[in-house]
Parts: C-alpha cells; structure tokens; sequence
C-alpha cells in the first residue's frame, strides 16, 4: 500500500467492517478522477462509505435524495430574478447554484428519479461543468460524484441508461458483512461515519491524482488491455463492446489500483483487479441484462502475454 494512503483506507475500513476490497475500488476510483457508483439494497452501508470518504479526504460534501418529482433545477440551481433596489434601473437575474457544486456529490437513490432528472448530472461528470441560461459554471476541483441505486427489481425505480452508466469509472456492490462484522455492528462497536476525521487535505489529494495520471504503462500492458477491448467486441451475444472511452477507463483504473499499492507502473494484475468493476455496467448484452459471468469468461479467455 501507499504509504500515505494507507491510513485512508484504514480509517474507512474502521467505519465500513469487514469491506476492505470495495473500499480500495472505491479509493482507486477517487484518485483516478472517476465516479462510484453502489449498487445494493437498502441498508447495506452505501451512504456510511460517501459520508467516511468525503469526510476522511476533508472535502465539502452534498447528499441528493433521489425521488420520483425530483427536478433537474433541484440538482443543478435555478436562475431568480432579483427586483431591482434602490437606485437600480432595473432588477437582475442571480443563478443559485444547486447541490451539485460540491466537491463531493451523493446522489443517493439515483435511479429513483425519472430519467430527465438523471440527466441533469451527465454534464457536469463528464465535462466538470453546468451550463444555465447560456453560461457556463466550472465545478470544484476535485468533483467526485458517489451515486447509490437499488437494484431494478425493486418498486419505484427506473432503469439508468447506457449513456448515464458509462459516466461512473467503477461499480461496486457492498453486499452483506461478514458474520464477524456484523456482530461488532450489533454490538455497538463500530466508528460512526461522524467520527471519521481528515486524514488527507484537498491539496495533497489533487497531488495524488496527479501522480496517478504519470503512472507508466507499457507497450505489454497496453497491448494486453486492447486486447480485453477487443474480446469485449467480439462476444457472442454482446451487441457492443466496450466503447474507446470505456477502454480509456479501464487503463485509468488500473492505474490507480497500482498507485494505490505502491507502485509507478501497471501490471497485469492490477488490470484483471479493476477489470470486473470498470467492464461490467458497460456491457449489455442482448437480453438486456448485465453480466459478471461473462465478464469474467473475458478475462480469462484473454492470455497476458
């Protein structure tokens, strides 16, 4: 592990038991400017991690409750007219910004919300900005976008798009504790998220996620992640493989799954580590559903040479 990353990863791990993987991916994720998304039920600790992140990185964090009448203004701001005050000829229109200008962005129960309000953050993770009544506003720097959704199964929700997915670098699945993390859980034993203090400040983080984007791939290594590229597009049964800014994302994941490890190259391995997580929300397969086996028959069937 990375010596000054370490300590981040163990006071997360104190809040979330017994989830140490998910928490690297969620890490890799952030380090690589990418966003999280957490699919899982209720309950399972999706919003105790975005609270032990922001929190344990010292960024200003906005939770947005996803619901069904949620607008796209209630994310993004609205434009008010101001009446015009003393001495003024004439009133002004003011933009308020909306939750979405945060460093950290909770978009929790995304697919709750009807897809015109899930579109409202496509802009803004992908091009880092919001555009309102022809201007343009930058986002913080960092901008990270956590997004937790239930699974479709579930009443009252709707199906994110391809276009929606492709916008999250990483998806993880929280699923349920261990026996002995549970127990510590019912025992009262655990770190509240509230108790999760700064390990890391805004400046250091953009100096990692600077030293993330210097990380050295090889000629082998990138050999070997087109060749994933290309098996993902030669699938029976998968329409469409992955795309080039899917592929751009795997390589940029992996990269940060090294940095976090120690180390200032990408290795093979860290690419079969991220591989999972990066590909499988951007998979569809014909019968419409996404599929980790499948992912996994890749992976294998693609020799590192």
């Amino acid at each position: 592990m990375h010596p000054q990353l370490k300590p981040v990863l163990d006071s997360i791990s104190n809040v979330l038991l017994g989830k140490e993987e998910q928490v690297k991916l969620a890490l890799t994720c952030l380090l690589a400017r990418g966003h999280l998304l957490i699919e899982d039920l209720p309950g399972m600790g999706k919003t105790t991690l975005s609270h032990a992140l922001a929190n344990v990185m010292g960024l200003e964090y906005q939770r947005i409750q996803f619901t069904s009448d949620l607008l796209p203004a209630d994310i993004l701001g609205n434009t008010i007219y101001q009446p015009s005050s003393a001495g003024s000829a004439q009133g002004t229109f003011i933009f308020h910004k909306g939750p979405v200008f945060s460093q950290v962005v909770l978009a929790d129960e995304i697919n709750r919300a009807t897809p015109k309000s899930q579109s409202a953050l496509l802009e803004a993770m992908e091009e880092r900005q919001v555009s309102m009544d022809g201007t343009t506003y930058a986002l913080p720097n960092p901008f990270f976008v956590i997004a937790t959704q239930n699974p479709v199964s579930q009443a009252g929700t709707f199906t994110l798009p391809e276009s929606q997915l492709d916008r999250f670098l990483v998806k993880i699945e929280l699923g349920y504790p261990h026996p002995q993390a549970e127990r510590l859980l019912l025992e009262g034993k655990n770190t509240s998220h509230g108790q999760v203090t700064p390990v890391l400040n805004e400046s250091q983080l953009q100096k990692h996620q600077d030293a993330v984007a210097e990380v050295l791939a090889s000629d082998a290594l990138l050999d070997y992640v087109q060749r994933l590229i290309q098996a993902t597009r030669e699938q029976v049964g998968v329409p469409f493989g992955l795309s080039p800014r899917g592929g751009l994302a795997l390589l940029n994941a992996a990269k940060g799954w090294a940095y976090l490890h120690g180390r200032n190259h990408v290795l093979p391995d860290d690419v079969q580590s991220v591989f999972l997580p990066v590909v499988e929300h951007r998979l569809l397969t014909s019968g419409g559903r996404y599929d980790r086996a499948l992912c996994q028959t890749i992976m294998d069937e693609v020799a590192v040479v």
